[in-house]
């Protein structure tokens, strides 16, 4: 596989050249400072380009082109920001690159309740706990007819917590449920999220579904004209949040929109971490699925506080959670043989170790929360030592 390293731009406390040295072999990136909705002019590309090579690496995968909530929603200015998603794919593809990952998350990208939770041996991880989310959702938020959307055992738990918070514990809360985008400058306070869920008044799962596959069939064929592949990221976590319908949480929802847009240029992020958070999300099983449509690959994992749905979770190690990795490895390393025995050159997928835990020196290095440098660095040296083994010419896949 193609080893890469998310990278933020210059603003980010891991340097391009700390990636090099981490393993990565290419950097996943973004122009997170062009506004949503707009063309990414090519000087800006070239110059994040540039910066990159600066480093020693090259600018393999971009993540994301953000979706508008406009075109989410089918409403405003949508047409004209699809227009803008096309052209800007054809500048990408003009400058070389050829994988787009997107998602199509409404209002919310990930969440996470905590994004620097103490785990057992002193580590900072992220976290999402049911109970804090619907405590924000039910009391700080104040979401209209939130209470509807839980049981009665889960509200109570809910209130319990709410008591206990203290005034600074209420505002981290609604600080990492309101986050924007990873890398950008956006976020939402109370009154700006309760507005942006106000404008889904009316849009179920069904609605949204059918706007994902009206956007696609119009950049699809853009991606296909210029060569690229562009790959969506799956709902993280899993399920409903804020009353808002998730479309790509399961294997049904890849296989609908997979099925609905057939066509090699339109197809999956597998992100082992999103999709884990579900106890009935198999993730060997997804990967072989999905194998001659996955352009990019996420590998993290969860350990889950209950099967349930929805449940807490926190980012584990990499090796560790309920995700089997050496299958789901195994799976895209046997993709790639099959891939490079037809002759096709994306043979090699682009993966990243996603997320990763603060550990040593991270702790106080104050990176983007999610992505330190030595976590990461240790997460890709299991995953590049998994797939040693199973290549191994003795031993592995290739034997």
């Amino acid at each position: 596989m193609r080893h890469t390293w998310r990278w933020f731009g210059p603003v980010d406390k891991v340097t391009v050249r700390d990636a090099a040295q981490a393993g990565a072999e290419g950097i996943v990136s973004a122009l997170h400072h062009i506004a949503t909705g707009s063309v990414w002019p090519v000087d800006e590309i070239r110059k994040r380009q540039d910066e990159i090579k600066a480093g020693g690496l090259f600018w393999d995968v971009v993540e994301s082109v953000p979706v508008s909530e406009e075109i989410k929603t089918k409403t405003g200015d949508w047409r004209q920001h699809i227009a803008a998603w096309q052209e800007t794919l054809r500048r990408l593809a003009a400058t070389g690159i050829r994988t787009v990952c997107y998602n199509f998350m409404p209002v919310l990208d990930w969440t996470r309740t905590d994004l620097r939770w103490e785990t057992r041996h002193g580590a900072r991880a992220m976290r999402f706990d049911l109970a804090e989310f619907i405590a924000f959702d039910i009391h700080i938020l104040r979401r209209p007819g939130a209470e509807a959307d839980y049981p009665e055992s889960l509200r109570d738990d809910a209130a319990r917590r709410f008591a206990e918070m203290s005034d600074e514990k209420i505002s981290s809360l609604g600080r990492n449920i309101g986050a924007g985008l990873p890398g950008s400058a956006d976020g939402y306070t109370l009154d700006q999220l309760l507005e942006k869920l106000r404008s889904y008044q009316g849009i179920d799962r069904q609605r949204l579904q059918s706007n994902l596959i009206d956007f696609l069939s119009q950049v699809v064929p853009v991606a296909e004209e210029v060569g690229i592949n562009i790959c969506a990221h799956g709902d993280d976590p899993p399920w409903p949040l804020l009353g808002l319908p998730r479309i790509l949480s399961t294997e049904a929802d890849y296989v609908h929109m997979l099925s609905q847009v057939d066509a090699k240029a339109n197809g999956v992020t597998l992100c082992t971490g999103s999709l884990g958070a579900r106890a009935d999300n198999d993730l060997p099983k997804i990967a072989e699925r999905f194998a001659d449509r996955i352009h990019f690959v996420h590998l993290r994992n969860v350990t889950r506080d209950a099967d349930t749905l929805p449940c807490s979770f926190v980012e584990d190690e990499h090796l560790e959670g309920g995700t089997d990795m050496i299958a789901v490895l195994a799976t895209l390393l046997r993709e790639e043989k099959r891939r490079r025995d037809e002759g096709r050159e994306d043979h090699r997928i682009p993966m990243r170790p996603d997320h990763g835990q603060e550990i040593l020196d991270d702790l106080t290095r104050g990176a983007q929360p999610g992505y330190p440098a030595i976590g990461r660095l240790k997460g890709l040296a299991e995953l590049r030592g998994i797939e040693r083994a199973l290549l191994h010419p003795q031993y592995g896949l290739n034997s």
